[in-house]
């Protein structure tokens, strides 16, 4: 069995920091979205993986090179433009030949992983295998309707839905999956769409099976999604302290790495202080990631993400519910508000007055 992990969407929900990253790199808890993915995967026992690159194609080369340091092997497959997920199975028939395979989408976490499903799959044997969650917006999502438990119909972000069943991005095929993508047309917004190739599967009689997740899932595409999933990834954090702490109050689950300082501050976890981060006269609440080499002074940070090199200093009142790029200036320059809202790209500079 294969894998085949989907990174080459443009992230417009989450610019403009995806105008200079890639969404799938993006970090929860200070790791890239997609090495979840990955880490999931193969702990499946899948070991063979094609990921769908587009425009963010050399970023996503370097942060996830060969694979060996996941103990995968790699194969990089070229999409010319965002034409839709089934389009995206399409050009990696190559790569997938006849083998059994898992869809995974790059910027998707699942808290509990993907391995029972998958032995599952592996055990019944049914053409497709798709995960489905109940949302409470499920118009933005790709919707099954059930009869028991036969699906009966998909439909791709309808305007009226008639389940709150979203369709979790991973989906297992066999080979069948690609005469249905050579056979369905592009939808009304230009792409081959995945919900309709297995609708095809399902009018041609092939069994697809739905499988209700009961555990956490989230699409981070947007940026409440994106704090929700950090929020519940730090929440499973073993405290550890691998930096220097000094005159500084540190409660709850706490990781602070090496070459971190926390001086004269205080930190509630759950939390992460990134390698060669400077925490000074500040304070860090809960549900907090501070990257690689930020530096934060005379400040209050909760409920955020901070990219690396990032530097918020003397603001006074609070960041919270922020998302802040890497290499981003925060500092105070007049006058006193109380609480800031941000989601900067990066290299941004924001003087506050």
């Amino acid at each position: 069995m294969k894998a085949l992990i989907l990174s080459g969407g443009k992230g417009t929900r989450l610019r403009p920091i995806t105008h200079t990253s890639a969404k799938q790199l993006v970090p929860i808890a200070n790791k890239p979205i997609i090495f979840y993915g990955i880490e999931a995967i193969r702990a499946s026992g899948i070991t063979d993986v094609g990921i769908v690159v587009g425009d963010t194609e050399a970023e996503i080369r370097a942060a996830v090179g060969d694979g060996s340091a996941f103990g995968i092997r790699v194969t990089y497959i070229r999409q010319d433009a965002p034409r839709g997920l089934a389009h995206a199975v399409k050009v990696s028939q190559g790569f997938l030949g006849e083998d059994t395979f898992v869809m995974y989408l790059g910027d998707n976490l699942i808290l509990d992983g993907i391995t029972p499903l998958v032995e599952e799959f592996r055990r019944d044997r049914p053409n497709s295998q798709i995960l489905l969650a109940r949302v409470p917006h499920p118009e933005e999502f790709g919707v099954a309707e059930l009869d028991g438990d036969r699906i009966k119909r998909l439909v791709e972000k309808p305007k009226e839905p008639k389940s709150d069943l979203a369709l979790v991005g991973v989906y297992m095929f066999d080979a069948t999956v690609f005469q249905a993508v050579k056979a369905i047309k592009p939808s009304a917004r230009g792409e081959l769409e995945i919900t309709d190739a297995i609708q095809w599967l399902i009018d041609k009689g092939h069994t697809v099976r739905p499988h209700v997740i009961d555990g956490w899932w989230k699409d981070t595409g947007k940026l409440e999604d994106m704090l929700e999933a950090n929020r519940i990834i730090l929440d499973t954090l073993v405290p550890r302290t691998d930096g220097t702490i000094e005159r500084s109050d540190i409660t709850g689950k706490v990781v602070i790495e090496a070459g971190a300082r926390v001086v004269a501050s205080s930190v509630r976890g759950p939390a992460i202080i990134g390698k060669g981060a400077q925490i000074e006269n500040a304070y860090v609440g809960p549900f907090t990631s501070i990257g690689d080499g930020v530096i934060v002074r005379g400040s209050e940070v909760e409920h955020s993400i901070i990219l690396e090199g990032a530097s918020i200093s003397d603001i006074g009142g609070r960041i919270e519910s922020s998302l802040v790029g890497r290499n981003v200036s925060i500092y105070r320059s007049q006058h006193k508000p109380r609480s800031f809202n941000f989601m900067l790209g990066d290299r941004s500079e924001v003087g506050l007055i």
